[in-house]
């Protein structure tokens, strides 16, 4: 379980490809306090850590997550936005977040706002996916690259969230532009109340 709240960026400094899997490997500040079998969120995607060597660690994404995230799309040099774990006794600051990725999206604009910045993201919607809870609402919660974001004029397959100077420099946002591919998360509550709204029609 993750908050949203980016601890700081990991660079990748090795891709092995394995059959259908993908061995990641990556460098970030926190590299001497991890161990094997921990969780860490990576551009919002939950993955567990195999291997530690050499000041940097290694991570394996299987075909699924590939599919749905855009960890399939890295290349050696490329940064990701990085979480460990929530601790119980901490404070949750973002929202709950899984680390379950559920489809990724388009960046189709982004515009300076005197200081902060507004991104709006466009992604494939239908009937099926709504009724699934994959959609967003004005004010709800949202993860982008595993940043816990506050919704702004939502339509039926686009978002807009706004960020703030700090977040755009500590994070991977300030590498988004148009045609950018990200990882969205929607609202574990917003899923469960459509799957309950489905289930009693």
């Amino acid at each position: 379980m993750f908050s949203g709240i980016v601890e700081g960026m990991a660079r990748v400094e090795a891709i092995r490809y394995d059959q259908d899997n993908v061995h990641l490997t990556l460098s970030c500040p926190f590299v001497d306090e991890l161990g094997i079998d921990q969780s860490i969120a990576h551009n919002g995607v939950c993955l567990t850590v195999v291997n530690i060597q050499d000041g940097c660690y290694t991570v394996t994404a299987m075909r699924e997550t590939l599919d749905c995230s855009n960890l399939g799309l890295l290349k050696v040099g490329d940064w990701v936005n990085v979480e460990r774990s929530m601790m119980l006794n901490g404070r949750l600051d973002g929202h709950i977040v899984q680390g379950h990725v559920d489809q990724t999206a388009t960046c189709i604009k982004v515009e300076d706002q005197d200081g902060s910045y507004q991104f709006t993201f466009c992604y494939v919607s239908n009937r099926e996916m709504v009724s699934h809870g994959y959609f967003t609402v004005d004010k709800g919660s949202v993860t982008v690259n595993g940043v816990s974001l506050t919704v702004c004029r939502p339509t039926v397959d686009s978002f807009q969230v706004c960020i703030i100077p700090y977040t755009f420099e500590h994070t991977n946002f300030h590498f988004i532009k148009p045609g950018s591919v990200v990882n969205i998360e929607f609202d574990i509550i917003g899923k469960y109340l459509a799957r309950m709204n489905a289930l009693l029609k």
